[in-house]
C-alpha cells in the first residue's frame, strides 16, 4: 500500500527533501510518514508498523520507521538521524509514542529529550501499557500534541495496522485467503488437477506473501490431494508455521512433504481433542500436535483455532486451504483479506470445485461488497485484492 501524495513519489532522495516546502500540510507529512512505516511490513510483526519525520522550517531533517522487531522504533530512527536540529521541530508519527520498557527504552523520553516542540500522531496506541498514557507524558513535558491526522481513509493508520489493531481487540490474528481459479470460478478440474492454474509471476507472488505470515493454513483434503510445501520460495522475512487443521486423524500421511521439511519450517497440526492420541506419528517425526474442543457439528471451531494462534503472538494468516476450509472460515465471518488470482482459463464441469464452500449466505445482500479493491495483472493472470474490513 503506498500513498503517491507526498511531492511526486517514494523515490525522491533524502538531500532533496532538505529544500523547504513551505506548501507541505500536516497530512502531506503524516503520508510520507506511512509511508516509511510500510517498509517495516513482515518484519517488525507482532509489533505494529510505524513511521516518523521529523520537520522544522519546512523542511525534513530526519526519517525513519521501525524496521524489526526489537530494534529501535520510528521515532527513535528520526530523531537520530535529525540529531541536534530535531530542537524546536515537528514530529510526524503515524502512531501514539510509546511510553513504557519493552524491547526498547520509551519512545516518549527519547522525544523530550530531543527538544521537539510539537508531536503530530495519527492515532493513539490500543496497546494497554499506552493507550493515551504517551500523549499525556508528552504534554505534561509542555510539548503541543495533535492527534488524527491521517488516522482514517483509504492509505491511513488504521488500515496500516489493520492486523495488530485486530489481535488487541479480539485477541485474533488477521486473515488473508488466498486462492486461484479460472474465469469460471474453478480451483481444479473434476478429476482433482489443480497444478498449474496460474502462470509463474502469479505463483512468484504467492511466494512473497507467504514470506510476511506468521502462518499458513490449509486442511486435511489440501494435504492429501496436493501435499504441498507450503514455504515461500526464496525466503521472506518471516518463516510461517505451516498449520494443518483437521477434525479427525484419518489420512494424515507421513510421507508428507511438511513432516519432511520440519526442520526447515515448523508444523503444527490441530485437531480434536478425541483425536489427539492418533497422531503420535506427526509429533514423533517432529510436528506440534495440539487437540481443542470440537463444536456441536464436531468440527474445529475456527475462532478457537485463531485464538490459539494469537494466543502465540501471531498478527497475520494464510488461509490456503480449499473450499471447504476456506468455507469454514467465511461462514465463521473470519477473512479479512482476499487474493484472488484469476487464470484467462475455462474449466467448466459442475464437479468442478469453487474457492469458498461451506454454508455460504441465503441472501445477497450478505454476499462481500466493498469498494476497497485493487487489480494488478501477474503476467497473464488478474490479481483482485480486497479487504472487508479496512477500518478495523
Amino acid at each position: 500500500m503506498t500513498h503517491n501524495s507526498w511531492v511526486g513519489s517514494l523515490k525522491i532522495e533524502f538531500s532533496l527533501l532538505l529544500t523547504p516546502h513551505p506548501e507541505m500540510t500536516d497530512h502531506d507529512y503524516m503520508c510520507r510518514a506511512l509511508e516509511l512505516a510500510e517498509r517495516g511490513r513482515g518484519r517488525v510483526e507482532p509489533n505494529p508498523l510505524v513511521g516518523a519525520v521529523v520537520v522544522r522550517e519546512d523542511r525534513v531533517i530526519g526519517e525513519g520507521w521501525h524496521e524489526k522487531f526489537g530494534q529501535a522504533h520510528a521515532e527513535v530512527n528520526a530523531l537520530r538521524q535529525a540529531g541536534e536540529s530535531a530542537r524546536g521541530s515537528t514530529l510526524y508519527v503515524t502512531l501514539e509514542p510509546c511510553c513504557h520498557f519493552g524491547k526498547t527504552p520509551p519512545c516518549t523520553e527519547a522525544v523530550i529529550g530531543a527538544g521537539v516542540r510539537r508531536v503530530v500522531a495519527s492515532m493513539l496506541d490500543p496497546f494497554p501499557q499506552v493507550a493515551g498514557q504517551g500523549v499525556s507524558r508528552l504534554r505534561e513535558a509542555g510539548i503541543d500534541v495533535e492527534v488524527g491526522v491521517g488516522e482514517v481513509g483509504d492509505l491511513a493508520a488504521r488500515r496500516l495496522n489493520a492486523p495488530y489493531l485486530k489481535r488487541l481487540r479480539t485477541g485474533r490474528p488477521w486473515v488473508h485467503a488466498k486462492w486461484a481459479m479460472t474465469l469460471d470460478g474453478k480451483i481444479a478440474t473434476r478429476t482433482g488437477q489443480s497444478k498449474w492454474i496460474t502462470g509463474e509471476p502469479a505463483r512468484a507472488r504467492v511466494h512473497e506473501l507467504r514470506g510476511r505470515m506468521d502462518a499458513i493454513i490449509i486442511g486435511r483434503g489440501t494435504l492429501v490431494a496436493d501435499d504441498p510445501l507450503l514455504t515461500a520460495r526464496p525466503p521472506g522475512p518471516r518463516t510461517a508455521v505451516r498449520v494443518v487443521l483437521t477434525a479427525t486423524a484419518n489420512e494424515m500421511p507421513i510421507s508428507s512433504q511438511l513432516l519432511q521439511t520440519v526442520a526447515a519450517a515448523p508444523v503444527l497440526v490441530v485437531t480434536t481433542d478425541t483425536s489427539l492420541n492418533q497422531l503420535s506419528a506427526w509429533r514423533d517425526r517432529g510436528a506440534e500436535v495440539i487437540g481443542l474442543s470440537a463444536g456441536p457439528d464436531g468440527k474445529l471451531d475456527v475462532k478457537s483455532v485463531l485464538t490459539e494462534l494469537g494466543r502465540r503472538g501471531m498478527s497475520n494468516v494464510l488461509v490456503e486451504g480449499g473450499a471447504a476450509t476456506l468455507g469454514s472460515f467465511w461462514d465463521a465471518g473470519e477473512i479479512d483479506e482476499i487474493h484472488a488470482f484469476i487464470a484467462p482459463k475455462i474449466i467448466g464441469g459442475s464437479e468442478a470445485p469453487s474457492p469458498v464452500g461451506g454454508r455460504g449466505v441465503a441472501e445477497l445482500s450478505q454476499a462481500w461488497t466493498t469498494a476497497k479493491w485493487h487489480f494488478e495483472l501477474q503476467g497473464d493472470d488478474l490479481l483482485i485484492h480486497g479487504i472487508r474490513q479496512p477500518d478495523a
